[in-house]
């Protein structure tokens, strides 16, 4: 399949095609991604957003600034992010901005805080009085729950906490949107939201701080060892594309229909694909190749979960959406990217481009809906 062929405009059952969506923090890793694989799709993408999370960064290296719609803006500024809403007037908005990094919360909790709740509820204000967005996904993260690292998956209406101020930030805009969606229903079949909770992606294109993945590439390219701080943490690995997909599934849901108003959804991998740090360092060095690890870099007195699962079986119910990848493949399809951009690729977002178009066909093969060419989901 080609992505950018005639086929992906049927993707999503078409609901991206010339559509007008905002991505905000669309600078990020994550966003970075989406806002490919929405240009992909056919939308007319503008993003906001207040700085580079990293140099290199996914978003300079695929050379976004020139496929897309780029305004510099902080989200915790409501008149700057509501004047981006009147003049893009956005159908679609998902709602990546945040303060991502749990180490740097604790540096500087005000500004997590800030940003991860303020700038989601500046977010929701803009959403709620436009004229023009239909739909909207505010992300939020895994970490939104109470992690007292059962062994079963948290489910969508587990008891929300955090031990830190990154996790409790998050928890705290998950509430917010709770409260805007039971006070404020949609009118005239616009303005209808969701939360998604997603964690711990990987895949090419990530340098920002304090993440497994990054901190290895970017040792590695020095010629040194990486320093790790729990390899024994458990994690539900998956690549980025994987939660991104449920984000845009989340999304053609909502522009067809007011009924998932409000609701929260999981997105990760299976959960027999929850991976100690450990062995994802493995799997990478023996894609890419590096001079290793060595145990440091730890933070004394900051608490870091050892294990986190999630439960996604909403998402299967509702929205047929489950994830698609193994384990070996995340790693790999991450590795590649790497190893693509450090060999001296010029032209990384089509590369990017190509690892979408084997995540749709693979996911295509899997019998997944939303992957099928013009098949109505």
């Amino acid at each position: 399949m080609e992505l950018n062929g005639p086929g992906a405009m049927h993707l999503f059952d078409g609901a991206y095609t010339g559509k007008r969506v905002l991505v905000t923090g669309h600078t990020g890793f994550k966003g970075s991604w989406l806002a490919i694989w929405l240009t992909s799709l056919g939308a007319e993408v503008a993003g906001f957003s207040s700085y580079l999370p990293s140099s290199p960064c996914n978003f300079s290296v695929s050379g976004l600034e020139r496929t897309m719609d780029h305004r510099w803006g902080d989200i915790r500024d409501l008149h700057g992010l509501k004047a981006v809403f009147d003049d893009f007037r956005p159908e679609v908005v998902f709602h990546l901005a945040a303060q991502p990094i749990v180490r740097r919360s604790y540096a500087d909790p005000k500004l997590t805080f800030d940003t991860n709740v303020g700038g989601t509820v500046n977010v929701l204000e803009c959403v709620r009085s436009s004229v023009s967005v239909k739909a909207a996904v505010i992300v939020t993260s895994d970490k939104c729950y109470e992690n007292t690292e059962c062994v079963w998956g948290y489910r969508e209406n587990d008891r929300l906490g955090g031990a830190d101020p990154y996790s409790a930030s998050k928890a705290c805009a998950e509430v917010a949107a709770s409260a805007y969606a039971r006070s404020f229903r949609p009118s005239n079949g616009t303005q209808r939201f969701a939360t998604a909770r997603a964690g711990n992606v990987v895949g090419g294109g990530d340098w920002a701080e304090s993440r497994v993945i990054p901190d290895c590439v970017r040792a590695w390219s020095e010629g040194r060892e990486a320093a790790i701080r729990n390899p024994a943490s458990t994690r539900p690995w998956q690549h980025v594309l994987e939660p991104l997909s449920g984000y845009l599934r989340l999304g053609a849901h909502l522009l067809a229909s007011e009924r998932l108003h409000g609701e929260s959804f999981n997105f990760g991998p299976d959960q027999t694909v929850d991976k100690p740090v450990s062995e994802l360092i493995g799997l990478f060095t023996s894609y890419l190749g590096g001079p290793g690890w060595r145990l440091g870099g730890g933070d004394a007195g900051k608490k870091e979960s050892a294990l986190l699962k999630l439960s996604c079986d909403k998402a299967l119910h509702e929205l047929g959406w489950r994830p698609v990848l193994s384990f070996e493949d995340t790693v790999r399809l991450t590795a590649e990217w790497y190893r693509r951009y450090y060999s001296g690729e010029k032209n990384m977002y089509a590369f990017s481009t190509e690892q979408i178009s084997f995540y749709v066909a693979e996911a295509s093969r899997a019998g997944l809906q939303w992957a099928r060419e013009g098949v109505p989901a």
